[in-house]
């Protein structure tokens, strides 16, 4: 079977590894960069343009949006319902997905616990939920980012006025969100599949660090989900409609908290710390929907 992996570069590691589970199962992949891609409507002539072509997709498609075009990797999700190619992420999902304040509102609405947090549109707003979210520190967040990046820590009013200052002018709203001080700097990250839990790690801040991102120097290990904490997963994946996430749990005095969910989770981190294929298991995902 012919897959189409939609990613910014052949060498990442999780296209790697998508390339080589592929493979191993007998399939061939053509990878695809989706900031190449323009979606050509024109009725039953309607195609997904590469460099100004018509793409020949696979029998099946795995989209890897990039963070920094996400309405772009949705308009191309849209266009492979159009052609009528199956594939393994919604466009509404991704969307829900990178905007955490929608994201945790869907959440919430669910009955799922979440860290306290408020969307702030301005810096006088900010000052006043932040004496709501005292003690300092405040965890000061953009909408849509990954890695950790534009996620900062306020110790006092005057960090956080300086934070929200500066992410203003890049969104037009900040998150301000509850520290965890029991967490003690880790979390864990589920990898989920379909309707299954593939792998879960934990994973500890770097010295220094608050953020448990693996880009920001964290360590991970393999670890064993709870019945409830497992059920607290697969449910967030089902309500935020994404089939390959990674959702992210923070231990509180309050039982684990949901913190975000990924719709292109990175594979390099959590395989190495758990062995399993991950990759494997995405493939054999995406040719059971042909």
């Amino acid at each position: 079977m012919r897959i189409t992996v939609f990613s910014r570069g052949p060498s990442l590691y999780s296209t790697r590894r998508l390339v080589e589970a592929a493979e191993q199962q007998d399939h061939s992949v053509d990878i695809v960069d989706h900031a190449l891609c323009s979606p050509f409507l024109n009725g039953s002539k309607s195609a997904l343009l590469h460099n100004g072509s018509a793409l020949r997709i696979g029998q099946v498609a795995i989209p890897r949006i990039g963070a920094n075009i996400t309405h772009r990797g949705v308009s191309i999700i849209r266009q492979l319902n159009v052609l009528g190619i199956p594939h393994t992420l919604s466009a509404d999902a991704l969307l829900l997905a990178r905007d955490k304040s929608c994201c945790l509102q869907r959440l919430t609405e669910a009955g799922i616990d979440v860290p306290r947090t408020v969307l702030c549109h301005s810096i006088f707003e900010a000052r006043l939920i932040a004496k709501k979210l005292a003690p300092f520190p405040v965890v000061v967040k953009l909408l849509e980012s990954t890695h950790g990046v534009g996620v900062a820590l306020a110790h006092n009013m005057h960090q956080l006025q300086r934070l929200v200052e500066g992410f203003l002018q890049l969104q037009p709203s900040v998150l301000l969100q509850e520290y965890v001080r029991e967490s003690e700097g880790k979390d864990i990250r589920a990898l989920v599949v379909g309707d299954r839990i593939v792998a879960a790690m934990e994973r500890t801040a770097a010295p220094g660090e608050f953020r448990a991102n693996m880009h920001r120097g964290a360590t991970a290990t393999s670890v064993t989900l709870s019945a409830e904490d497992q059920r607290t997963v697969l449910r967030t994946a089902a309500l935020i409609g994404v089939e390959v996430a990674g959702v992210d749990l923070i231990s509180s005095k309050r039982g684990a908290l949901v913190m975000e969910v990924n719709a292109s989770p990175g594979l390099e981190g959590i395989e190495t710390a758990t062995g399993v294929d991950i990759a494997g298991a995405i493939i054999e995902y995406a040719v059971r929907k042909v």
